[in-house]
């Protein structure tokens, strides 16, 4: 496992309120990258994550990395040329801003899309429970592992389950907002989750409780979602 360990310059609450308090900009027709909608209301993921949280951390973080990402375009013109899984793998060509507000754009749309409501989530698919068994012995011991480096990811990160390109599940945490698809990353592999542990993830809710939020995610992690995800890595 890749373990990243860094401070951050703020609070939670400094930043929220930063972010929440910042001008709302007009929505850009020609912008390259564009904030994708909730597959679900800001409230169906309550309690595990609550309305208040979903609304700040989507609309207000999210969409800051979405702007921030647009405006680096009349710098990098290839910029708004590719699709953000290729501006990752390429992010040595970039400045750190795009690697900050690019890597905050790829990691939060993957995070929507593979949480859903209780109920429908779904289970593991036989061949991924099967990968599974065979990379951590059992999924207990892959979530206590997950849970472990998820807690351990000190400061502000991403901690994420993928598949390498021998086709074996790792963990590994990345700090600030990067993820396993950057040429430069330390454990590289395809995501098939991730779990925000910025503190604007949680803050709101559980405080400085991250383990009770870590164990909260796996009540709404969208197991459909992360099945497509291993088929297509597969392939």
């Amino acid at each position: 496992m890749t373990y990243s360990f860094r401070t951050p310059f703020f609070s939670a609450a400094a930043l929220a309120m930063a972010v929440a308090s910042a001008p709302a900009l007009a929505a850009d027709p020609k912008a390259a990258f564009t904030l994708p909608d909730l597959p679900y209301a800001t409230d169906a993921l309550a309690p595990a994550i609550d309305k208040e949280t979903m609304e700040l951390h989507h609309g207000k973080h999210h969409k800051a990395y979405v702007d921030n990402l647009n405006k680096r375009i009349a710098d990098y013109p290839k910029l708004g040329e590719q699709s953000i899984e290729a501006v990752m793998a390429n992010i040595g060509d970039y400045d750190v801003a795009v690697r900050n507000n690019g890597g905050g754009h790829y990691n939060h749309s993957l995070f929507w899309t593979i949480l859903a409501p209780e109920g429908k989530q779904g289970e593991p698919s036989q061949a991924l429970s099967a990968r599974i068994s065979k990379d951590f012995e059992s999924k207990d011991k892959m979530v206590k592992a997950f849970n472990d480096a998820a807690a351990a990811n000190f400061g502000s990160g991403w901690t994420w389950v993928v598949v390498k390109d021998n086709g074996e599940l790792a963990i590994t945490n990345t700090p600030n907002q990067d993820n396993p698809l950057m040429s430069d990353a330390k454990e590289k592999g395809t995501p098939l989750f991730g779990l925000d542990t910025w503190e604007h993830a949680y803050y709101l809710q559980y405080q400085n409780r991250r383990p009770e939020y870590i164990n909260a995610f796996w009540k709404v992690l969208n197991w459909n979602e992360v099945n497509k995800r291993y088929d297509a890595a597969k392939k």
